[in-house]
């Protein structure tokens, strides 16, 4: 058995190599002529597996270790008998965490708490429902949209579209990228649904570049129809757009889910799915290995300050989308390499907060959003 790993996914070598001939290539260099021979492909999203890549060859088992699989052609897979798994919520709470440092870097800025604020969340599956918990915790007034689990659910939970509209001061998208259809997603930031905000809202997009309309965007920023943008996903990466890099309040190069718990999941369930289909007896394999900060201890003395200051003291500790952005703006080129070479994140739940003189109502917050906590 063949099997072509792509060479960024992390914490893999060693795993399938007592079964198979691996090879471990770029994802841009997984073409038509080196999977030929292949029975599995192990990839992420920059390797497009449609009938240009597959056709003619051995490939019967192909695993993504991301969220997405809009780069895997499902319908071509299927009709060719090509069996294929995403890793589902695989890094849903390395985006929790950006979004929360993101949430707070902004209103820092802004001078403006978050508690009190109306966040829309767009799309609600793993990432969202994680989100959603993380802005009730901070005293934030949360809106779910969600258009097929309010179909499957009932409306109890959810709202319109319309809805997010009128009430959100800040609306984060968290949808998959559907080109077509009653949930299309493609363009879904577009001007028709610009212009119908009715408090220059904040956006977020950390799901697909293609969700927002760049031009329409731009110009909304441009009328002040919105607020602000904070983007990790762009049309057209990595070829992104620097006027709008340059309005944004934040940039960061696609790494929302670039945490090394996330990208662990990934290779984890990439490895069960494969071990499940091919029989390899190791469905219960995990990855070693997994690196830690030099400092994982956040001591924070809350005597006369806020809660909002601790929480927010605690959260930048972890990670500190500043830092991505900067970076970001000075090297717009080196977009992909910046992806590749993302710098050691781990997520709150790897962090002991060394508390003293902090409310137990704060301790309880820090501890709801995945922090240990040690009391002195």
């Amino acid at each position: 058995m063949k099997i072509i790993i792509d060479d960024k996914i992390p914490y893999i070598k060693g795993a399938l190599e007592p079964f198979a001939e691996v090879v471990y290539l770029p994802g841009k260099a997984t073409n038509a002529e080196v999977v030929k021979d292949a029975d599995a492909l192990i990839t992420r999203t920059r390797t497009i597996c449609n009938r240009e890549l597959l056709e003619g060859s051995l490939v019967k088992f192909i695993a993504t270790a991301t969220i997405g699989y809009d780069h895997i052609d499902t319908e071509y897979c299927k009709s060719a008998g090509i069996h294929w798994t995403n890793a589902p919520g695989c890094n849903a709470e390395s985006v929790n965490q950006y979004i929360t440092s993101a949430l707070f870097s902004w209103s820092m800025r802004k001078r403006e708490d978050l508690a009190g604020k109306t966040i829309g969340i767009v799309g609600v599956g793993n990432v969202g429902t994680k989100v959603a918990r993380t802005c009730e915790i901070l005293g934030m007034k949360v809106l779910l949209n969600d258009p097929p689990r309010e179909r499957n659910e009932g409306p109890e939970k959810f709202v319109s579209i319309e809805t997010i509209q009128k009430e959100a001061d800040i609306i984060t998208f968290h949808v998959p990228l559907n080109l077509t259809g009653s949930d299309a997603t493609f363009h879904m930031a577009n001007e028709k649904f610009l212009q119908k905000l009715s408090k220059s809202p904040l956006l977020i997009n950390s799901c697909r570049g293609e969700v927002f309309e760049t031009e329409s965007v731009y110009n909304a920023l441009e009328a002040n129809d919105i607020s602000g943008v904070i983007l990790d996903c762009w049309e057209n990466e990595p070829e992104i757009d620097l006027e709008l890099l340059n309005l944004a309040d934040y940039g960061t190069p696609h790494i929302a889910g670039y945490s090394k718990d996330g990208k662990a999941n990934g290779t984890k369930m990439s490895i069960q799915a494969a071990s499940r289909y091919f029989n390899l007896g190791i469905d219960d394999w995990e990855p070693e290995g997994v690196e830690l900060p030099q400092n994982t201890l956040i001591e924070i003395d809350g005597n006369q300050r806020r809660e909002y200051s601790i929480l927010a003291e605690a959260v930048l500790s972890t990670y500190d989308i500043e830092n991505d952005d900067e970076t970001l703006r000075e090297t717009p080129h080196l977009f992909e390499k910046q992806r590749g070479d993302y710098p050691l994140r781990r997520e709150f739940d790897s962090f002991t907060v060394k508390a003293k003189n902090i409310r137990e109502d704060t301790l309880e917050k820090l501890k709801k959003l995945g922090f240990k906590i040690i009391e002195i």
